[in-house]
């Protein structure tokens, strides 16, 4: 077995392609878009490079086939906010084999030490603010968007390879369909309102335009996660970036703003779960993949809500069930009948109670490991 350098267009086609190596037809993954990855990966394409870099490897067994990926990653923004030289590794794939795992995150962790890295962590796809984490639980079921799938023995070559776990990172279920929350909900909303006269929450299909949503949402997004475990602000450019890739998968009922005195201080962002269409594509929009995409588009009946979050000094007054109660009517009203809320860190107790007072249950766990 050997481990080297991806320096090569073979190489790199290599990296991009093996996961479909692992995973079988019949399992619960859902292949990403390749194009997407490629796009990810490239440091002229992908804004997130303007302040990173990486290394990327390939293990090879005896007869010259991949067996394992990873990459190394160190995010300089994530050094400087957190003030801690840990770097990252990512994108890791491996067969059941514990001496090729052992080799990938020796090779990696070498590679972050040569760059002054004093720790290791992760995965991070290819940082906290992307797909973070191996699956501890909820094997059996496929991944909503832009979350990860990863096989169960992967927990097992991580310990083996002598890294630990750190955190864990939970992913809830919430039927939807059920509007028994309404009405407690609609209380609660009228003390906020009595409180904060100016309150209001709207959605993009009633205000503003895309782009004006946007300033507000990364301005309320970097002040209202600033605090949280493993935290580094996007950039103007990487925001506007993901945005711009998100736009056409947006539901306008489903992005939503509270506002007290019109300023932003709180947004909710559901999205379909498109990762419903993506299963049927196998990674490929062309030549058919476009005509199976619109036509599964409108099966869709599930949401992920990947961003929410209040200011600090308007927590605890109501505006978190503002927006759910936005929220939860529009997603009735428009068909869907369930919703996925991830992820929540392990201990962020305000949130859990808040997403199990909508009657969310824990479904999936995801697990962060360091050296």
């Amino acid at each position: 077995m050997k481990v080297v350098k991806v320096d090569t267009k073979k190489h790199f086609k290599e990296f991009v392609h093996f996961p479909w190596k692992i995973y079988s037809k019949n399992s619960p993954w859902v292949p990403p878009l390749i194009s997407s990855i490629i796009n990810i990966l490239s440091g002229d394409k992908n804004p997130f490079w303007w302040h990173a870099k990486r290394q990327l490897f390939l293990a090879y067994n005896d007869s010259n086939n991949v067996i394992g990926r990873i990459m190394a990653i160190i995010d300089y923004n994530y050094i400087s906010f957190q003030k801690n030289k840990c770097g990252f590794f990512g994108f890791f794939e491996c067969f059941d084999d514990s001496a090729a795992a052992r080799a990938l995150f020796s090779v990696a962790e070498n590679w972050l030490k040569e760059q002054g890295m004093y720790k290791m962590m992760g995965p991070m796809n290819p940082s906290t603010n992307d797909e973070c984490g191996f699956l501890m639980e909820g094997f059996e079921i496929s991944p909503s968007l832009m979350m990860s799938y990863t096989p169960q023995y992967y927990l097992r070559l991580a310990e083996q390879s002598g890294l630990r776990k750190v955190k864990e990172l939970y992913a809830y279920d919430m039927d939807v369909a059920d509007d028994s929350r309404v009405p407690r909900l609609e209380k609660a909303v009228a003390i906020a309102k009595r409180k904060l006269p100016t309150l209001k929450v709207e959605t993009i299909r009633e205000n503003a335009s895309f782009e004006k949503y946007l300033k507000a949402i990364i301005s309320v997004y970097n002040r209202a996660w600033e605090k949280n475990w493993g935290f580094v602000p996007w950039s103007d450019e990487e925001f506007v970036e993901i945005a711009s890739k998100l736009k056409m998968f947006m539901d306008p009922d489903m992005v939503i703003m509270a506002t007290v005195a019109d300023v932003p201080i709180g947004v909710l962002i559901s999205l379909p779960d498109y990762n419903q269409v993506l299963k049927k594509l196998d990674g490929k929009l062309l030549p058919f993949g476009i005509l199976k995409f619109l036509h599964y588009r409108k099966k869709i009946d599930s949401l992920r809500l990947m961003i929410m979050g209040v200011l600090e000094e308007y927590r605890r007054k109501g505006i978190e069930a503002a927006m759910y109660e936005k929220g939860l009517k529009n997603a009735i009203k428009n068909g869907y009948k369930h919703c996925e809320l991830s992820w929540v860190l392990d201990d962020n107790i305000m949130t859990q109670r808040t997403v199990e007072m909508m009657n969310g249950k824990v479904y999936k766990k995801y697990a962060v490991y360091s050296n």
